[in-house]
């Protein structure tokens, strides 16, 4: 796959945060050689975060995330605070760009124990260093906090502290390095669907194509699949629903293996025969991502759901909603036709995740294609720190279809 057409869930999230006029944006571009952030002296330029999908050599495809300043004390301010700390559930590493001419303040400590509780690897960027004369520029800053107590001072960890200037490219380079150096350690052993077949197997891709289908496109979970396939040697061919039952009879041999679109599990199950293993992009997605058994376990939670009972649905992404949207129409008619209760339903998109989960008793996420890992591992344990259990659609609708146990079958075969 081109590095420019990597999903932004399979790339590095790199997180820029600190105080107004830190030069968070000046150092965007110091570092993309490129003037992608808006620069101004005018304090509060960035006021909301702001995602940029980018190649960063030598760490390759990245998304970097400018982030309004955290010292905003405006109402305004505030929510905007709110929203630059929501980035850290997805960011894979964190920049705190600092005011190399003031120091470090209490503010940026704030900020930086923000960063250390979510466990992100990190930088200090000492920015300005071109008005730093010196020997001073390396030396440890004393801590210059709201306080009267002179004795208030912080010493810094060289090896977690870098002096750079977004106006003279000082330590740039070095700068790119070190990011590149905080990058984890990706699980090459990962697969979507590849692992589980064989080269010159056929597998069968079910697609539904309705109101809801992006015009002219498959979505990206279907098309992450359909790669994997073709990396593993293997033949994918891709069907309509209502073309299926006329597709397999053609096909000899067999498929190994068939996928398919959530909302037509049913369908689909009813015409793959037994002895064809099948599942669906959801459940897939669970495994890659490495939250399968919770959302299996989280599925079960549908036949204790009461009358009156509060339900989040959540998607990662933003959309346009269709008049038969999966999330807010044909789940919740589903589950209330499943359990024979009325429930009551919550409904969030794109980053918006409730930080109170205990008024739910389930959650049920979207597959989280476009969520990176460290935010869709934020999410379930939020969920599980509630204590509320969490599925996704695909293994939710399977099981409410009673074909859930088929569906997970061609997952333990290896």
């Amino acid at each position: 796959m081109s590095l420019n057409n990597t999903p932004s869930s399979e790339r590095t999230h790199i997180g820029i945060f600190g105080k107004r006029n830190a030069g968070k944006s000046s150092i965007i571009n110091a570092l993309t050689g490129q003037n992608l952030a808006i620069v101004s002296d005018v304090l509060g330029t960035t006021t909301d975060p702001v995602p940029k999908t980018m190649e960063l050599l030598p760490l390759g495809p990245v998304v970097m995330i400018d982030t309004p300043g955290l010292d905003d004390n405006s109402s305004l301010g505030n929510l905007r605070i709110q929203k630059a700390y929501q980035i850290l559930n997805k960011t894979d590493i964190a920049l705190l760009v600092v005011d190399g001419s003031v120091g470090m303040t209490g503010e940026d400590m704030q900020i930086l124990d923000r960063i250390k509780s979510k466990r992100i690897p990190y930088l200090i960027v000492m920015n300005k260093a071109d008005l730093v004369p010196g020997e001073a520029r390396y030396e440890t800053l004393p801590l210059k906090a709201d306080t009267d107590d002179s004795s208030t001072t912080s010493s810094t960890n060289p090896e977690i502290v870098i002096w750079v200037s977004s106006q003279d490219n000082t330590n740039i380079h070095e700068l790119k390095n070190r990011i590149a150096g905080l990058v984890p350690d990706s699980d090459s052993g990962r697969r979507i669907v590849a692992d589980l077949i064989h080269p010159g197997e056929i597998i069968v891709l079910v697609v539904p194509i309705d109101k809801a289908a992006p015009k002219g496109r498959l979505i990206l979970p279907q098309q992450q699949t359909i790669r994997d396939i073709l990396d593993a040697g293997a033949v994918s061919v891709v069907v309509r629903d209502t073309e299926l039952k006329e597709t397999l009879g053609k096909l000899n041999p067999r498929p190994s293996l068939v996928i398919t679109d959530s909302q037509a599990f049913e369908k689909v199950g009813s015409i793959v025969p037994p002895e064809i293993p099948l599942t669906s992009f959801s459940i897939l997605f669970a495994r890659y991502k490495g939250n399968l058994d919770i959302v299996v376990h989280g599925a079960q939670a549908i036949d204790t759901l009461e009358e009156g009972d509060d339900v989040l649905i959540s998607e990662g992404c933003t959309h346009h909603r269709q008049c038969e949207d999966i999330g807010t129409v044909k789940l919740p008619k589903w589950l209330q036709s499943y359990t024979g209760k009325k429930l009551n339903f919550t409904f969030t998109s794109g980053t918006e995740f409730p930080v109170d989960l205990k008024k739910f008793r389930l959650i049920i996420h979207c597959g989280g294609c476009t969520l990176n890992e460290r935010e869709m591992k934020y999410r379930l344990k939020c969920a599980g720190d509630a204590q509320v259990p969490m599925t996704n659609y695909g293994t939710a609708i399977a099981y409410m279809k009673g074909i859930l146990e088929r569906s997970i079958q061609v997952l333990y075969r290896l």
